[in-house]
């Protein structure tokens, strides 16, 4: 099926962008174009969209992007970014909330906090969107959202709906066996009842506490890898010699070894080969295997 840009733009209008630069979808600022970008007005646009064309594309979608390095060739097939319709947050009954795959942690965890919902906490610390994690089990200081999480709602990419519970989902430490070809598009979540006072103040604990050993205000994309079994990524780095190395713009942050940073003129490949250097030193020095907890996305560009 050799679907035209005229259909598709006739179709589907401003929700549909082709070769956008995807530098602006990542927090690191870089990235080469996507051949088509579709931003999804509502659940019935993205089922239409995902059955006209019917697979023929290669097909990823991205949250925030707080957490994902697009390599400087872009992606050669449809990238899938939920509009901000896709973020709201809705109380149903006594002890569950419905949210949209598309908010923001931190606007959950405000939310929760000023509504004396407990156990929201510590997304007030994590970057990133419900939807991106669920699907990386994303957690910190002792918590996870598998640990408040009831079940998930996605849709294929053939553009069925399907419904899957908590206990159906397999959770590891960042990581879940959700199927690759399912977008996530909202969850209910677990809101047990707290103290208003204590759950501020635990949040205050939390964010002061990432304020002291985390970076901000730069051009990063959180921590780079998973935390090996009982080992802290960040102390084999500093204690691999990697700290000073940098490739192009692509350095290592002072505050915090886990962190990579744009300097400002990074390239995605600057990023890459920085990555790919401090995992063959770590593996030399303690001979262990640093798996990425960033997602990486896109093609290489080809030379000549």
């Amino acid at each position: 099926m050799n679907l035209e840009k005229s259909e598709l733009k006739k179709k589907f209008g401003k929700n549909i962008i082709f070769d956008e630069n995807l530098s602006k979808y990542s927090w690191f600022n870089l990235g080469g174009p996507a051949k088509i970008l579709f931003k999804p007005e509502s659940i019935n646009q993205l089922v239409d969209f995902l059955k006209l064309i019917n697979n023929t594309f290669k097909i990823i979608c991205i949250g925030a992007g707080s957490n994902t390095l697009i390599r400087d060739g872009g992606f050669s097939g449809v990238v899938i970014k939920l509009s901000p319709k896709f973020s709201f947050i809705k109380q149903e009954g006594d002890k569950v909330l419905e949210v949209g795959a598309g908010t923001l942690d931190k606007t959950l965890s405000s939310y929760a906090a000023e509504n004396s919902i407990a156990n929201f906490e510590f997304l007030s610390c994590i970057p990133g969107s419900i939807g991106g994690a669920i699907r990386m089990n994303s957690g910190c200081y002792g918590n996870e959202i598998s640990d408040i999480l009831i079940s998930v709602k996605g849709i294929d990419f053939k553009g069925k709906i399907i419904e899957i519970k908590r206990e159906d989902i397999k959770f590891i430490y960042r990581g879940t066996n959700l199927p690759a070809d399912l977008i996530i598009l909202s969850a209910n979540l677990r809101a047990d009842p707290g103290d208003k006072n204590l759950i501020q103040e635990k949040i205050k604990n939390f964010s002061q506490k990432k304020k002291e050993t985390q970076p901000s205000q730069i051009k990063t994309c959180g921590s780079t890898f998973k935390n090996p079994k009982d080992k802290k990524a960040w102390k084999l780095i500093q204690n691999s010699n990697c700290n000073l190395v940098s490739f192009g713009k692509a350095s290592i942050s002072k505050k915090h070894s886990n962190f990579f940073v744009n300097e400002g003129g990074a390239s995605s490949e600057d990023i890459e080969k920085l990555i790919n250097f401090v995992k063959q030193k770590v593996f030399e020095k303690h001979r262990v295997k640093l798996d990425l907890e960033l997602k990486i996305i896109g093609e290489t560009v080809k030379n000549g």
